[in-house]
């Protein structure tokens, strides 16, 4: 975000996601969780080495994939993806273009991409606040994952 600098610890407020080309409304939380599938691989150790060195397994990256999980609160006037338009997509059944980024600067995405909606679920207590729920999983690679785009400590990217 070139001319702003940022100090400090991040508040939360000003990483956003989008869901087909809108912010998610109302949102009060999201979480992205960036998950890797390992093999482990158990290998001899050469003759020269200690007994104790064959304890030691290794592990290489067979998987990568992302899921992100947002919560917002349902409401009648909502002007961004809030749950009609999330229930919407998810009628579709197809993939919905994702992108996280940080406020001021939608269009430099740290990620961004395919996902599909893998649940949508709805909270509508007595006498509260209705809450909407939804599950995203990656559909293929992102376009982009790009942690320098990401303001670190000293207001410039990673």
């Amino acid at each position: 975000m070139a001319g702003t600098t940022k100090t400090g610890y991040c508040n939360g407020s000003d990483m956003l996601l989008q869901v087909a080309g809108k912010a998610v409304g109302h949102s009060t939380t999201h979480t992205t969780t960036f998950n890797t599938e390992t093999k482990e691989r158990a290998v001899k150790p050469v003759a020269t080495a200690v007994a104790t060195q064959s304890l030691w397994k290794g592990k290489g990256v067979v998987s990568q994939s992302i899921s992100i999980s947002a919560e917002g609160l349902h409401n009648y006037d909502e002007g961004e993806n809030g749950f009609k338009a999330l229930l919407a997509a998810y009628k579709e059944g197809k993939s919905v273009d994702v992108a996280c980024f940080e406020r001021g600067d939608s269009e430099t995405p740290y990620l961004k991409g395919k996902f599909v909606i893998a649940s949508l679920e709805q909270v509508s207590p007595a006498q509260d606040d209705a809450t909407y729920s939804v599950t995203l999983e990656n559909d293929g690679a992102p376009e982009v994952l790009d942690a320098s785009v990401l303001t670190d400590n000293t207001g410039e990217g990673a």
